[in-house]
């Protein structure tokens, strides 16, 4: 898929260094960005928590994945390339990475969801996503019942950590959640025996277990998660180039054609298409 270059990725720190001056945002001269205004002129910034595999991660120097892929057609409406921040998740759910003016989108699996609408502006949904349970080959663990008493790993911040907690509450907590900052460490964790079983999106654990074949996704639970990107709140130009963009992608087959290259098939759902129900991803690539 020809796409823009992605450039390095830097961390968060970096990027307040170097926009800090800019106190109000400047507006991109390039044409066709329809009076959209960017923190940086020329380019457009993305905040995403590294690494989320498939999704977002570091290939060498570029930053690559399907949400990257996705965003980017954003940006080629912009006659802008895409630069990637990458930054702690808890900025980016509170809407501070974008207040702060550290990036133009947020992006990185973000599950929309009212608390997380209250902070930033939400794109419409690009994905469709639910819970799974990453463990050990061989581990018969199909319900969070068969985990009481184990340690399950948990990502900080994020919609599975939150749906423990919630199970948890109504079930004498005899889970012991353990948190980690990303899922690389959280799929570790499986792998090295620090937890029983791990939770996070499916996307995620299916495309880690194909390439780990110790280790295997046990189990689903159909939370019709859909993800968004955000944008500053009130930034309606820049919301409506991503809709467009992403309404776009699924009608001209960029969307099914960057879905087939991360995900290994055909997507069975697209964007505008009924969301009445989260489908299974169970062939990652």
């Amino acid at each position: 898929m020809t796409r823009l270059k992605v450039w390095t990725v830097i961390p968060a720190v970096a990027v307040a260094l170097v926009a800090g001056g800019c106190v109000e945002s400047t507006t991109s001269s390039a044409p066709g960005t329809d009076g959209v205004s960017l923190v940086q002129s020329g380019k457009l910034l993305t905040c995403a928590h590294l690494p989320y595999v498939p999704f977002q991660y570091k290939d060498g120097n570029d930053v690559v994945g399907f949400d990257v892929d996705v965003v980017d057609f954003a940006a080629k409406k912009l006659n802008v390339p895409q630069q990637i921040v990458d930054t702690p998740f808890d900025g980016i759910k509170s809407g501070a990475d974008l207040n702060s003016k550290q990036c133009d989108v947020v992006a990185g699996a973000i599950t929309i969801n009212d608390t997380r609408a209250q902070n930033f502006d939400f794109t419409i949904p690009y994905f469709q996503a639910t819970q799974a349970l990453l463990t050990k080959t061989g581990n018969d663990y199909k319900t969070l019942e068969s985990l009481a008493g184990k340690k399950v790993g948990v990502q900080s911040d994020t919609t599975g950590e939150a749906y423990i907690k919630g199970w948890n509450a109504k079930n004498g907590g005899v889970i012991t959640a353990v948190a980690f900052e990303d899922s690389a460490l959280l799929e570790t964790a499986v792998k090295t025996g620090q937890v029983d079983a791990s939770i996070n999106d499916n996307g995620i654990l299916y495309d880690y277990a194909k390439k780990n074949p110790d280790t295997q996704v046990s189990a689903e639970f159909n939370t019709n998660e859909q993800y968004g990107f955000g944008v500053k709140k009130g930034n309606a130009a820049l919301l409506k180039v991503l809709n467009d963009a992403i309404k776009a992608s699924a009608t001209d087959g960029s969307y099914a054609k960057a879905y087939q290259k991360w995900f290994g098939k055909r997507p069975s759902w697209q964007p505008g298409d009924a969301t009445s129900s989260a489908p299974t991803t169970t062939s990652k690539g």
